[in-house]
């Protein structure tokens, strides 16, 4: 499994207790103590999944996350301050793939990181060529690509996981509590919408059906309706 660990964290105490913590855990760890370090470390493939605070004291770890987007689709797991929605919600429309509120436990951090790491290493051992096609939808497992029309979409490494999810499953309802299993790794918690915000950022992506491709089935989950 790819273990490279980029931590870009200015609070020196923290970033040192987790970089223990995770090299403990077999991981090779890199440090940043501010933004404009971390871009540049993370922009040269020095890293396989970046740990990214949101409060930095040069630029923020959102306008981070807007530069990293722009240039690449590695996976980020945002630090918020514990309580701070907004925060939250932009960061997932920016692109982030998970967060971990502060103070965090390392192990829930090592946790989400095995977890995303894990999904990505599973889809980079599947066959190349086995694509499957869903309308004008094409998932490309190997190169961990969704195509529309052709066209690659822009997506997060959580993004897709959850919609070559409901894609594998099209015209049937996946509950929300197996598609937080399978897509992101862990267990659909009380108040947690972290699945509800990617599912958002995906309809946008996806265009302004009428009705959505993705459905929401009230109670159960959601459903992937293929156009006609």
């Amino acid at each position: 499994m790819q273990n490279r660990v980029l931590l870009v964290e200015d609070d020196d105490e923290l970033r040192e207790l987790l970089a223990r913590y995770l090299t403990n855990q077999g991981f090779t760890i890199r440090e940043a103590a501010n933004g404009r370090d971390g871009l540049a470390l993370a922009l040269g493939q020095d890293c396989d999944i970046v740990v990214l605070d949101i409060m930095l004291p040069d630029i923020s770890g959102l306008e981070v996350l807007r530069e990293l987007r722009a240039e690449t689709h590695l996976p980020v797991v945002l630090l918020t301050a514990r309580g701070d929605e907004t925060d939250r919600i932009v960061g997932f429309e920016v692109g982030a793939d998970d967060y971990i509120p502060k103070p965090c436990n390392p192990r829930e951090l090592v946790a989400r990181l095995q977890a995303l790491l894990r999904r990505i290493a599973w889809d980079q051992k599947t066959e190349v060529n086995a694509a499957r096609t869903y309308g004008d939808l094409r998932v490309e497992p190997g190169h961990r690509r969704i195509y529309q029309n052709d066209v690659a979409m822009e997506l997060t490494a959580t993004e897709y996981e959850v919609l070559q999810v409901l894609l594998a499953h099209a015209g049937s309802v996946v509950r929300k509590t197996d598609l937080m299993q399978w897509a992101l790794g862990r267990r659909l918690e009380a108040y947690d919408r972290t699945l509800d915000m990617h599912i958002s950022n995906l309809r946008k992506k996806l265009g302004n059906d009428d009705p959505p491709r993705i459905e929401t089935v009230r109670g159960l989950g959601y459903s992937y309706r293929v156009p006609e």
